[in-house]
């Protein structure tokens, strides 16, 4: 049974919408209708598809898939990069609000598309952020992917904040799809506009970043603009701040605060928080298997990428996965301290670049924070700290708070007011 008829047979019978957007509220028979023709596609093309979560896009999507066609879903925030996409991918085809234009016919050799191909089944490529160089090309075999959509899960309605090109995005459509509820979609991700749209919808779910949870809690909107109905707010894609959550705990005392982790290498894992206002978590979940390794996290997925389209594997001999994460062990569960990049060595003193960023963030009037090892010929390294603020803030002042707060050797010999920037999946660069 293809994706659209096992949909069809889950929202038999369900009077309420799938969707809202722009206004509308849609019906799952409505997203159906809005398939374009995509007739010319064949098993096994390579077919970048730019889109967001409407009708047009989530059809086509669907369509695609029972197509067994190899999908790859891109945004128009990311346009500029589209080539090059193109090219890691082999993409044949591009689908954009249901018009379809072939790139070429030849079909790309790479192994891994073959052997998807001789399955015979379908494919999602997704790209991973490439703040640590090219964005490489991660190919699963999208079976296999759809496999844990088959049991009935409970559900929510749901904000979709996490973008069509990203998997947590991906997932929070499919596993609200086929488990019956509602996804409330918006374009504009500001965020006067995500809290008039959980207002107005009576969301319950809201996944989102940890840069956007702090822009959020800066904003002057937070408590009273959060609406009553906001029941679970989830973060990932990158490293939360202990401040931050805490402040956000206090704030909003009725919201439960979940950790997210994963990797589009890995497929979707389970995440278990200790509790709503802590970083501690179980990492687990059928199929998944963890390890720690000298402080590094390593991780197991039955339902992990067949590899990468533009890069070598980086699974080991028996499947494990260096996810480069360094990692806290309390009992069974794991807090991530920062990536094994982001060790800082100071005269032989060891010490995260999160430690650092975390005090900044303690000091009134910091927005972001952003720590830096730099080579020094005396010491090895020293610490060069950017901040952006909120308000007129002196370095002096951020350096001279920082040296009570901090041993000598992490205070950062050179402190920055610069902005601190993030991308248009609202994750800090």
């Amino acid at each position: 049974m293809g994706a659209f008829d096992a949909l069809a047979e889950r929202w038999a019978g369900i009077d309420a919408p799938c969707l809202v957007g722009d206004g509308e509220a849609i019906r799952f028979a409505e997203i159906r209708a809005a398939a374009a023709d995509l007739s010319a596609v064949r098993a096994g093309d390579v077919v970048a598809l730019i889109g967001d979560f409407d009708p047009v896009s989530i059809a086509s999507f669907l369509q695609l898939v029972d197509r067994a066609a190899i999908v790859v879903p891109l945004t128009a925030e990311t346009r500029a990069s589209h080539d090059a996409f193109f090219e890691a991918a082999g993409v044949d085809l591009v689908v954009e609000g249901g018009t379809l234009r072939r790139l070429r016919e030849s079909r790309d050799p790479h192994p891994l598309l073959a052997e998807l191909r001789r399955r015979g089944h379908p494919g999602l490529v997704l790209f991973s952020s490439g703040t640590t160089g090219a964005p490489k090309a991660i190919l699963h075999d999208f079976s296999a992917f759809l496999a844990r959509y088959h049991t009935p899960r409970p559900t929510l309605r749901t904000l979709s904040f996490l973008l069509f090109d990203h998997i947590g995005g991906i997932n929070t459509l499919l596993h609200t799809l086929f488990n019956g509820g509602t996804v409330i979609s918006t374009r504009d991700r500001s965020i006067a506009n995500v809290l008039e749209m959980l207002a107005a919808h009576a969301v319950e779910l809201l996944p989102t970043t940890p840069t956007f949870l702090r822009m959020m809690l800066l904003s002057g909107m937070v408590p009273e603009r959060v609406p009553d109905c906001l029941r679970i707010v989830t973060y990932g894609t990158e490293r939360m701040d202990q401040p931050t959550l805490s402040a956000l705990c206090a704030a909003l005392p009725a919201v439960d605060f979940r950790q997210t982790y994963g990797m589009s290498e890995l497929g979707i894992v389970r995440v278990k928080s200790e509790a709503r206002d802590s970083l501690f978590m179980k990492v687990g979940g059928e199929g998944i298997e963890t390890r720690v390794e000298d402080g590094i996290l390593k991780i197991r997925s039955a339902n992990r990428m067949l590899g990468y389209l533009n890069a070598p594997s980086p699974f080991d001999a028996e499947g494990w996965y260096d996810t480069r994460d360094r990692v806290e062990v309390k009992g069974d569960h794991l807090r991530i301290t920062g990536r094994d990049s982001d060790v800082i060595n100071v005269g032989g003193l060891k010490f995260m670049a999160a430690d650092v960023e975390r005090a900044a963030l303690e000091i009134p009037g910091v927005r972001f924070a952003k720590a830096v090892a730099r080579a020094n010929p005396i010491t090895g390294q020293h610490v060069v700290l950017e901040v952006e603020p909120e308000r007129e803030l002196a370095a002096a002042e951020v350096k001279a708070a920082l040296k009570a707060a901090l041993p000598a050797h992490m205070v950062p010999s050179r402190v920055r007011i610069a902005k601190v920037g993030y991308g248009h999946r609202f994750k800090r660069l």
